[in-house]
């Protein structure tokens, strides 16, 4: 009798996958191989590291350079690709690679893995992500090892840091092995600039990477048409990205930045609006800002990255679509119109949907994680590390190596629940059988 995984849909068999890889990725980490001599890793700290990676969050309960080997590094680079990337566009090349042909259920389960909501072209999507994700890596180890080898005491080891940061930086995963983030950069634009850019593409999104991709080797460029998806997901990437950079400075401005010359304090303000799209990388600690500085990055996290993107969160898709149904009725209109389009009704309800139950996941995390440590940490702090994980962000107050077991186990929870999606978690719950074919009579309800 053919085995068939008691019929298992394809949304369980990525989250299985997925959960397979953390479990694997764990006791990996747990070869004695992988540690630096004399360090000692608990098998939660282990696996609380593999989630991270795979989740390409960065949130760490140790410190990475002083904890892993050179042996332990390229593991970890290994799981941020895989969880970076995906595993069905890593699935799809092998299956490419060996001539095998994909099927309707492997390309379901690539739509699941990118976010998609149609079949059309998935095999191409996963080809070009994967080629296009390895070429800018590729040029972003090559531009960082080249400048750490002119300019840092590194050695041929410069290249072995520029290709770790470059990974880190496009795939959003915010590890690092100078063992204090980017803070030895701090006045170093051209390495900050050079992060920036990686981590835009990473959470920019692989659909407008590619359309970009085309537009450029098209011949007639005034004449390309750019799809609603890119122009709403790049006009709330950058205005989000502006807003951040300008709420920072003015919060700071008479605080953190008394001091700072006008170009330390806006590229401050302008790596740290970029970091909180996904990447969790720094050039500061965080915990010098204020209160509202800290709960603005907060909000940043929740939103994160873009759709089928490197990052988590909410997305940015969904904030505008919200955004922008709150402006339509308030305006009376029914439908949600702009760049001479009209949104479908089921997107918006998807979006409502993701906003409202990222909203319960979070509150109910926090409210959790306040019981649990609340008289050993600030409700700000725990604010700020249950964003990063579900944001898959890995900025942090310093609190995340003194969480108790079962907050280290909530944060697990919720850097999965970041990788795999909203959406995801909620077609777990969904029970595989046709739709209804009757209608029960309509009746209004008092709202407000």
């Amino acid at each position: 009798m053919k085995f068939n995984l008691w019929k298992i849909t394809p949304v369980q068999l990525i989250v299985l996958t997925y959960l397979i890889a953390c479990l694997v990725s764990s006791f990996l980490l747990m070869i004695p191989a992988a540690h630096r001599p004399g360090v000692e890793l608990s098998y939660l700290d282990s696996l609380f590291t593999a989630v991270s990676a795979i989740s390409v969050t960065g949130l760490t309960t140790v410190n990475t350079a002083e904890t892993y080997s050179p042996f332990g590094v390229v593991m970890l680079m290994a799981m941020i690709q895989f969880g970076g990337i995906g595993f069905m566009s890593l699935g799809t090349f092998l299956w490419m690679a060996t001539g095998r042909r994909i099927g309707i259920q492997r390309r379901r389960m690539i739509m699941i893995d990118q976010n998609r909501s149609d079949l059309a072209g998935l095999v191409r999507l996963a080809r070009d992500i994967l080629l296009l994700t390895l070429l800018i890596e590729m040029v972003g180890a090559l531009l960082l090892g080249t400048y750490f080898y002119i300019t840092e005491d590194y050695g041929w080891d410069a290249f072995y840091y520029g290709a770790f940061a470059s990974l880190s930086a496009f795939t959003n995963a915010g590890f690092d092995i100078f063992g204090n983030s980017l803070a030895d950069f701090a006045d170093d634009y051209f390495v900050q600039i050079l992060h920036m850019i990686l981590m835009t593409a990473g959470a920019i999104g692989f659909p407008v990477l590619i359309e970009a991709r085309e537009w450029i080797r098209s011949q007639n460029r005034s004449r390309f048409r750019f799809s609603l998806f890119t122009k709403i997901t790049v006009t709330t990437f950058f205005t989000l990205m502006l807003l951040g950079l300008v709420m920072i400075w003015l919060l700071e401005r008479q605080h953190f930045y008394a001091d700072m010359s006008w170009h330390q304090s806006f590229f401050y303000s302008f790596f740290n609006s970029a970091t909180t799209r996904s990447a969790g990388l720094s050039t500061m600690d965080v915990g010098e800002y204020t209160t509202p500085t800290q709960l603005a990055l907060s909000f940043l996290m929740f939103v994160g990255a873009s759709p089928s993107s490197v990052g988590g969160g909410i997305r940015t898709t969904t904030l505008a679509v919200i955004v922008l149904s709150l402006f339509s009725y308030a305006r009376g209109q029914k439908h949600i119109r702009l760049f001479r389009r009209e949104l479908i009704q089921e997107d918006v309800q998807k979006a409502s949907v993701v906003f409202v139950t990222a909203i319960l996941l979070v509150s109910t995390s926090l409210l959790l994680l306040l019981t649990m440590e609340g008289p050993r940490h600030t409700l700000m702090e725990l604010i700020f590390e249950v964003s990063s994980a579900f944001g898959t962000t890995g900025l942090s107050m310093g609190i995340t190596g003194d969480l108790t077991a079962p907050g280290k186990l909530m944060i697990i929870l919720l850097m999965f629940i970041g990788r795999i999606g909203i959406l995801s978690l909620l077609f777990l719950l969904r029970p595989d059988r046709p739709p209804e074919n009757f209608r029960y009579p309509r009746e209004q309800v008092i709202i407000g």
